[in-house]
């Protein structure tokens, strides 16, 4: 190639790295515009947190493509290359890739969302960031009682997805059903302890009630499910000790300690004032003398 040609051609080649670059340079700077004009006129958090995400996803991409636009006629090499490199690569980055896919299915399954509280590989926690290829948690529960915060963030590769099941809280129901068991001694007034539970349970979580059932008639409206007794109810089970009476009622996912608290407190205050109608039970022990 004559010299003068190789000179324009090398030129050239030049030109377009260096109008790649200033082009790149103007994306980051509009990207930067834009996720702070968003966190200034969107006021919802998690609205705020996808769109940033997305800005983000959307510059790298548009300054990936405006590199590989700069390449110009070589493309035939640079095909050739990506097919090599990319085995390599492939192969190298197996579970980075999984991670990848495994962002992709959060995205477009709706496996769980930011602020959703899940269980995922035995770690359960309140979701704070959905990245690339992690999702981080802040942890709730382990080494201290209830759905409180152990104050550990916790991430976790997204290919986790495709290996275990994935457990949601508050995915299209914000509300759990949870239990209290009163031990009863036998001879209490059963009907009146049922009636002394089942009064502090509507008492506390009257507002939840409603809520529920508008959210779960949506549900059963959505998925193919049975309708499900959302009003709170009692049973009794006889055992060798005492009489177990147990009440299931609906609460938030986020307020099953606060409202347990709070209904023990008045059940303990109508069985104090019930003059000895209703006694819990204890664990008893029956001793037998020895044979002559």
């Amino acid at each position: 190639m004559p010299q003068d040609a190789f000179a324009e051609v090398l030129s050239l080649a030049q030109s377009r790295w260096v109008v790649a670059g200033a082009a790149i340079i103007v994306v980051f700077a509009v990207s930067a515009w834009a996720i702070a004009f968003s966190s200034r006129r969107i006021n919802d958090p998690e609205r705020r947190h996808g769109a940033r995400k997305l800005i983000r996803f959307l510059t790298f991409a548009l300054a990936a493509i405006i590199a590989v636009t700069a390449i110009g006629p070589n493309w035939g090499q640079f095909g050739v290359f990506l097919g090599v490199a990319g085995a390599g690569v492939a192969f190298a980055l197996q579970e980075v890739i999984a991670s990848l896919a495994g962002w992709l299915a959060i995205l477009g399954g709706g496996f769980y969302r930011t602020g959703d509280r899940v269980m995922l590989g035995g770690i359960k926690g309140d979701v704070i960031e959905i990245g690339v290829l992690r999702t981080t948690l802040m942890e709730i529960g382990e080494w201290v009682e209830g759905d409180n915060y152990s104050g550990r963030i916790v991430r976790i590769a997204n290919s986790f997805v495709f290996k275990e099941p994935v457990f949601n809280y508050s995915a299209d129901f914000h509300f759990l059903w949870d239990e209290i068991t009163l031990p009863l001694r036998y001879g209490s007034d059963i009907d009146l302890a049922e009636k002394i539970v089942i009064n502090a349970i509507k008492s506390e979580m009257g507002e939840v009630g409603a809520a529920s059932k508008a959210e779960w008639a949506q549900l059963v409206r959505k998925y193919r499910i049975e309708d499900a007794r959302l009003e709170p109810f009692a049973t009794i089970k006889l055992t060798d000790n005492w009489v177990e009476l147990s009440a299931r009622f609906i609460v938030n996912y986020r307020a099953r300690r606060g409202a347990k608290d709070r209904i023990s407190r008045a059940i303990l205050r109508a069985i104090d004032a019930s003059e000895g109608k209703v006694r819990l039970g204890s664990t008893t022990f029956e001793l037998i003398p020895p044979p002559d």
